[in-house]
């Protein structure tokens, strides 16, 4: 039960991962209009929260993926896992925070971009749990 708990704790974890830089990169328009800030000054928040993301992320997940499933197969499963809990959470944001104003609509390229990364992104949690698997071979000698 300790492992199921551990492995949903971890795809929720990836499902939010993904989930805060593509709520901002929809709402550019929203955020702007909220913060007065302009459009390229928030444009270069969501490039900085992305990088924030993506190298802390990665760091957070590897470490916490070598200490819960240590040299357990079970870790792949996370590659698929966290789409339901990026539905729930894009359903329950969607639900808190409807779009009232029509000038916060985003444009389609942000959902090609969104549509992209949903698509490399199990790629990603796989090769992040197969990096993580790799670090504990031990290499053998040459006798």
């Amino acid at each position: 039960m300790k492992c199921f708990l551990k492995l949903n704790a971890v795809a929720c974890v990836y499902a939010l991962l993904i989930l805060i830089p593509f709520e901002i990169l929809a709402n550019v328009y929203r955020i702007s209009r909220l913060t007065n800030w302009d459009i390229e000054k928030v444009n270069l928040f969501t490039e900085v929260i992305l990088m924030f993301d993506i190298i802390g992320g990665t760091i957070l997940m590897f470490f916490l993926t070598r200490k819960w499933f240590n040299r357990r197969n079970v870790k792949y499963w996370t590659t698929i896992l966290w789409i339901p809990y990026l539905v729930l959470f894009f359903y329950i944001i969607a639900s808190l925070y409807p779009i009232t104003y029509g000038g916060d609509v985003p444009n389609p390229a942000t959902g090609f971009i969104i549509i992209c990364g949903l698509i490399v992104y199990p790629f990603y949690i796989l090769v992040l749990n197969f990096v993580e698997t790799l670090s504990h071979v031990q290499p053998t000698e040459n006798r």
